[in-house]
């Protein structure tokens, strides 16, 4: 592959006014194709077979239409009303105001007017509810909270049917209608707010965190080249591999329904990728230009060399990416499939678009040059750098380094076995929305437990008619046993009365782990009441659906890191010609995320040293996305430090020796690419969306534990204890891989002429 890379590199150096115009074309192709036939993209997190579509059927038998309020995009609205401070609901110039909401509401044309809006106050009227001392269990179901000893009557709650088909098609204007419909209620001293995808707002990146990623990464990259114009090189390339990138994602929008966090996750493997990969030929060039008789041997040798490296590095990235399409959810592969298209492309730019700009920029490349930085070459072995010292220090104490770097992993891995999951709801929402001030309102008023109500639906087709009754007593006398229960409705039967609806308000919130433990034990028990009355049940609703989604990810991990983890096994043996290399590379990165993990726990879950104000459950996806995308970049940083390494080594230099000048060699560039990721994932806490937030944390800490720690610290000791075994193979083995030639062995034979 080195003589490839080679060749091509000094004939895109040489005909770069020819490599450049094509590249330039190929971008504005795809960027108008995209920008011409882009359609929106979708917010569908629906997973096939759910524990939960159980209750869906048993809707879909006996109370028909009802299962689409359930659906991910169906488009809901819950009014939150609550009465000015020392007032009640029921007092007349109140119930008036809701009275007029209602009217409002009723004429706006995105309401479907041939379902009526049920008033809260005349329902729970109808009940009998509106009484000093109302029967808990009869009036368990009012949408007044009559129940709330401390505060009855003050908050009230109502669905509005809108007519809109799909959340993909509910506009900004039909969300301010469905807002302002409460501005008279408001000005009469009532609090309306809003829940539900008709209020939701999806919001787009904002574009600062790319912006300060590239800001960050543009000085990071004039240290490490001692020059500005260099510096230009891997932001364009970044640019350029992302928008061709971004392009095609938005082109492939109008055959397929795309998730609108693909992009977001292409953004940031594009910017990283392609200014990490350009870093690492550039760097190396720069090397070259000093032992090479012309710039343009300079170009084919660093692409021979570090573009080898680019390319499996890049290969590691888009397995890691791809498998997530195995975990089987839609949104996880469509993430995963546009992350890899953007690391593809940072491989593209890299190694055909960057010797084209080298030979662009010519002599001005490494001009002008910053006084008192970066006037030390890595490479040269005479001159001592940081990274020729820590080398130094690790060789001459690999034990001590080993352990300590396990012994502070370990302690940041802790807290994550208090590891918690969500999807981001309503309570995740910031607190300045109506969604979120709804979800708290409600809770004020009906407890947490009431924004995810349990939809249990029953068939009774297979009881005896005369049982029915007393099979439906059971079951609600069942759920109304549970600790983390707190109010069980009556049941509403069906028209065909072979089926019955049963809501169950839980204690706690959608997201709570006792929540979904309460969700779990109800289910477990149907196997007993089907025995006793043949009856059976599903349970829905957005705590039911958030416990199932949990479950499906937590079990797609193991499989999915055997699966990653075994093809890039694989693929690190043919670069490293090793066992125990890539086998201490794979262990080393189980380490790293276990304390990724604990330290995300830390912070975003636990809320400690209170630099996130609201703390939350992680995202259930966060986990295995996480994985997945360090587990690529952590082996990015294995080949591009570890190759230099096994260079030194194949060279004739002993082992320890190879890793002291393979470690000298590779730590600037391994550093500043690890800064780089670092202020690109963590410039994304500043996006206000909380999935956004806790990944890019998640990421940053992921790169900085693998790359400064593992990479830097722990694999170099590891490989100095081992000795020549690092390098070792089975002889059979030996004979049946093939020689991809990764340290340029051919490439130095070509231009030996031997």
């Amino acid at each position: 592959m080195s003589v490839y890379l080679y060749r091509w590199g000094k004939f895109a150096f040489r005909r770069k006014w020819i490599v450049l115009p094509v590249w330039l074309l190929c971008f504005m192709v795809l960027a108008g194709l995209g920008g011409k036939f882009q359609k929106p993209m979708t917010d569908d997190f629906s997973m096939p077979n759910l524990p939960s579509e159980r209750a869906t059927e048993i809707l879909d038998q006996h109370f028909p239409g009802m299962s689409a309020e359930f659906a991910f995009d169906a488009v809901t609205g819950t009014y939150v009303v609550g009465a000015p401070a020392g007032q009640k609901l029921t007092e007349p110039k109140n119930r008036a105001a809701i009275d007029e909401l209602i009217t409002e509401l009723s004429q706006l044309n995105i309401v479907d007017h041939a379902k009526p809006i049920v008033n809260p106050i005349a329902a729970t009227e109808e009940m009998g509810c509106l009484v000093p001392q109302p029967d808990p269990k009869d009036c368990s179901g009012a949408p007044l909270n009559v129940l709330n000893p401390t505060m009855p009557d003050t908050v009230a709650y109502f669905q509005v049917p809108f007519a809109i088909k799909e959340f993909g098609d509910v506009t900004d204007a039909d969300r301010t209608a469905a807002y302002d419909a409460g501005n008279k209620a408001r000005a009469a001293g009532l609090t309306v707010e809003i829940s539900g995808t008709i209020a939701t707002v999806q919001e787009a990146p904002s574009g600062k965190s790319e912006m300060i990623g590239m800001g960050v990464a543009f000085i990071v990259m004039m240290i490490a080249f001692g020059a500005i114009v260099a510096a230009f090189v891997p932001i364009i390339t970044a640019i350029v591999g992302l928008g061709a990138a971004t392009s095609l994602i938005f082109l492939s929008t109008s055959v397929l329904s795309v998730p609108s966090f693909t992009t977001f996750l292409a953004s940031m493997i594009g910017i990283a990728l392609s200014i990490d990969y350009a870093l690492f030929i550039v760097s190396r060039y720069k090397h070259e230009l000093s032992v090479q008789d012309s710039p343009e041997e300079a170009a084919g040798t660093a692409l021979g060399t570090a573009g080898s490296a680019v390319v499996f590095a890049g290969l590691t990235v888009i397995i890691a990416l791809v498998g997530l399409g195995i975990v089987g959810v839609r949104f996880l592969t469509f993430m995963g499939l546009g992350g890899a298209i953007a690391a593809a492309f940072a491989v593209l730019t890299a190694i055909t678009l960057m010797p084209a700009l080298l030979g662009a920029f010519g002599r001005f490349l490494f001009k002008p040059k910053l006084p008192f930085v970066a006037q030390k070459d890595p490479d040269d072995d005479s001159v001592p750098t940081m990274g020729g010292r820590v080398a130094k220090v690790i060789a001459h104490y690999p034990a001590v380094t080993m352990i300590a770097a396990i012994v502070l992993l370990g302690l940041l891995a802790w807290p994550a076995t208090n590891l918690n999951l969500g999807l981001p709801g309503e309570d995740s929402m910031p607190k300045t929305t109506t969604v979120r001030k709804a979800y708290d309102l409600r809770t004020e008023g009906f407890g947490e437990g009431s924004n995810g109500v349990l939809q249990v639906a029953v068939d009774l087709s297979e009881t005896p008619p005369d049982q029915r009754e007393a099979a439906l007593t059971a079951l609600s006398d069942k759920l109304a046993s549970y600790p983390d229960m707190a109010v069980v409705t009556e049941p509403v039967m069906s028209k065909d009365g072979a089926g019955a609806l049963i809501n169950g308000i839980p204690k706690t919130g959608p997201n709570a782990q006792s929540t979904k433990d309460l969700v779990q034990e109800a289910r477990n028990d149907e196997a007993a009441l089907n025995a006793q009355y043949h009856l059976r049940y599903g349970i829905t609703g957005t705590t039911a659906i958030y416990a199932d989604i949990d479950h499906v990810l937590l079990s797609k991990i193991v499989p999915y890191m055997a699966i990653v983890a075994g093809a890039a096994f694989i693929l690190l043996i043919l670069v490293f010609r090793s066992i125990l290399v890539p086998l201490t590379a794979a262990l080393g990165f189980l380490l790293s995320m276990a304390a990724t993990f604990g330290a995300t726990v830390l912070i975003f879950q636990e809320g400690k040293f209170d630099l996130i104000k609201d703390p939350h459950p992680l995202v259930s996806f966060l986990p295995i996305m996480l994985i997945g995308l360090v587990f690529g970049l952590a082996m990015d940083y294995q080949v591009f430090l570890v190759t230099r390494m096994r260079e030194e080594y194949v060279q004739g230099a002993s082992p320890t020796v190879a890793v002291v000048r393979g470690y000298k060699h590779g730590a600037r560039v391994v550093t500043s690419a690890a800064i780089i990721m670092i202020s690109v994932f963590g410039s994304f806490l500043l996006e206000s969306d909380v999935t956004a937030k806790s990944m890019g944390f998640a990421l940053a800490v992921g790169v900085a534990l693998d790359a400064f720690v593992v990479r830097m610290v722990l694999i170099p000791a590891l490989l100095v204890l081992l000795g020549k075994w690092a390098w070792w193979m089975p002889a059979w083995l030996e004979k049946i891989v093939p020689n991809i030639d990764v340290e340029g062995t051919g490439l130095r034979k070509l231009q030996s002429g031997h």
